[in-house]
């Protein structure tokens, strides 16, 4: 049984990855307008990514006899300088959301609610991942900089990042 407390931070979690899938679409909308097939694939997977993260927050609140909202979230950006800002913008975020998450760590520990405290483990590794892989996409873009040609290159990159296989990450051999 969910504290009306947990309820509550669980439901703003909601909001966070909800607004999160939003965002990600809307970068993902303007990579593909401005001719970044790569990038704009990235974000795509990532709007997903975000809206089953939403929903398995959303389900766990109504599993564990709690009750989720579905709530109003603020409209995202929809234009950026450039793919550089997107990126640093999109690693920004992640940062935020692993620091959300760990809120949720912290007061599930602090109400002794171990469930909750055990659910949130995979978004604790989930958003180790996720800060690891948009640092690096923000590195390669840092990396390849604003040259004449360097939208080629870094859309390039990230369809490469983008199309790796899952557990392959890092240059990781399956065995």
């Amino acid at each position: 049984m969910l504290s009306a407390k947990m309820i509550e931070a669980l439901n703003r979690q909601v909001k966070e990855e909800y607004y999160a899938s939003n965002l990600y679409l809307s970068m993902a909308s303007w990579c593909e307008v401005n001719g970044l097939s790569g990038c704009a694939a990235f974000m795509y997977e990532h709007a997903v990514e975000e809206r089953i993260h939403m929903m398995k927050f959303f389900k766990y609140i109504n599993m564990m006899d709690g009750h989720a909202i579905v709530p109003e979230v603020p409209m995202p950006p929809s234009e950026w300088l450039n793919i550089q800002t997107v990126f640093a913008e999109a690693y920004q975020h992640e940062k935020k959301v692993t620091n959300l998450i760990s809120i949720l760590v912290e007061l599930s520990s602090k109400e002794q609610d171990f469930a909750t405290l055990n659910f949130l483990q995979w978004f604790v590794s989930e958003q180790a991942e996720e800060e690891v892989l948009f640092k690096e996409v923000l590195d390669k873009v840092k990396l390849i900089g604003d040259g004449p040609q360097s939208l080629y290159f870094i859309d390039t990159e990230v369809q490469k990042i983008n199309n790796r296989v899952p557990g392959q990450e890092n240059g990781a051999e399956e065995a």
